[in-house]
C-alpha cells in the first residue's frame, strides 16, 4: 500500500505565534514533524504552507514543501490545493498529520492509511481511543465520537456523547461502566477523490456549531471509517507548556 504524507503548516497562531518554526533543540517543529512521517511507510511527505519562510526551512532540511494560498478555511482546504499541485489520482490516499505533532508514531500513520484502503466505501479514516476519565467525556476541547458496529463514524460532538441517562439523572459528571465512549484522535486519511469535492461541499449546521469540519463530510453523506487505537498517543504542541514538555524530550533524545 502506497500513501502520501502532507503536513499543513500554517504561519498564523494564537497561542504560540510562529509555531512551525519554534526550536525544538536545534530544528523548527515542523521539521520534526516531518522526520516523524518520514519514518512511516508514506512514499512522499510534504508540507503545505502558506508562508515563504516555512518553505524555505522545510526545503533546507531536505523536505518537500508547496506554497499554498493563505485564505484556506480549514487545513482539509489546503490538502484540497495540494493533491491539485501534484496531480494525484483520485483514488490515491493522503494522510494529513498535523504540523504541530513531532512526537507523532509513524506506526500510527501507517495504521490509518491502511484502515482506510480496507474501507472502501469509506471517504476517510481517522482514529479514537476509549475515553477512562470523566474530565475528558465532559471537556468540550475533548472531541468525541460515537460509532456504528462497524466502526462508521456517526457523529463527532464536543459534548458528552453517548449521554449515559441512568448514571448522570442526579446531575453528576461521571464515567458510566462500560460506556463506549471514544476520544477523537485528529489523525486523518482521505481519499483523493475526496479532498477534491471537499472545497465545493455546503457547511451544514453541525459543523458550524460544533466547529468541526469533518462534520462536514458526514452531513453530506459521506463515509467515515474510525480506527480504534489501545491509548493515546503522544500530545502535540498547544500551548508554552506543551513546548516546554517537547523540547525536555528532545533534549534527553540527544
Amino acid at each position: 500500500m502506497s500513501f502520501i504524507a502532507v503536513i499543513p503548516a500554517r504561519a498564523a497562531s494564537t497561542r504560540l505565534p510562529g509555531k512551525p518554526l519554534l526550536d525544538l533543540c536545534g530544528k523548527p517543529m515542523v521539521v520534526r514533524t516531518a522526520e516523524q512521517a518520514a519514518q512511516s511507510d508514506a512514499v512522499q511527505v510534504v508540507v503545505a504552507t502558506d508562508a515563504p519562510a516555512i518553505s524555505d526551512a522545510v526545503q533546507a532540511h531536505g523536505f518537500t514543501a508547496l506554497l499554498t494560498r493563505a485564505d484556506h478555511a480549514t487545513g482539509t482546504d489546503r490538502l484540497a490545493e495540494v493533491v491539485t499541485q501534484l496531480g494525484l489520482n483520485d483514488e490515491a490516499i493522503v494522510v494529513n498529520v498535523q504540523g504541530d505533532e513531532p512526537l507523532i508514531d509513524p506506526a500510527l500513520i501507517n495504521a490509518v492509511a491502511a484502515c482506510l484502503k480496507a474501507s472502501p466505501e469509506a471517504a476517510i479514516a481517522t482514529c479514537a481511543t476509549p475515553i477512562n476519565d470523566s474530565e475528558t467525556l465532559f471537556n468540550p476541547n475533548a472531541v468525541k465520537v460515537v460509532c456504528t458496529h462497524d466502526s462508521k463514524a456517526l457523529y463527532f460532538s464536543r459534548a458528552p456523547i453517548p449521554w449515559a441517562r441512568d448514571a448522570l439523572a442526579d446531575g453528576q459528571r461521571r464515567l458510566a461502566p462500560g460506556i463506549p465512549a471514544l476520544h477523537h484522535i485528529g489523525l486523518y486519511a482521505y481519499k483523493v477523490s475526496f479532498l477534491k469535492q471537499f472545497p465545493g461541499l455546503p457547511v451544514g449546521p453541525l459543523e458550524t456549531f460544533e466547529s468541526l469540519e469533518q462534520l462536514r463530510a458526514l452531513e453530506n453523506g459521506y463515509a467515515i471509517t474510525v480506527l480504534i487505537t489501545d491509548g493515546y498517543p503522544a500530545a502535540g504542541v498547544d500551548t508554552q507548556a506543551d513546548l516546554d514538555r517537547v523540547r525536555g524530550i528532545f533534549a534527553n533524545r540527544l
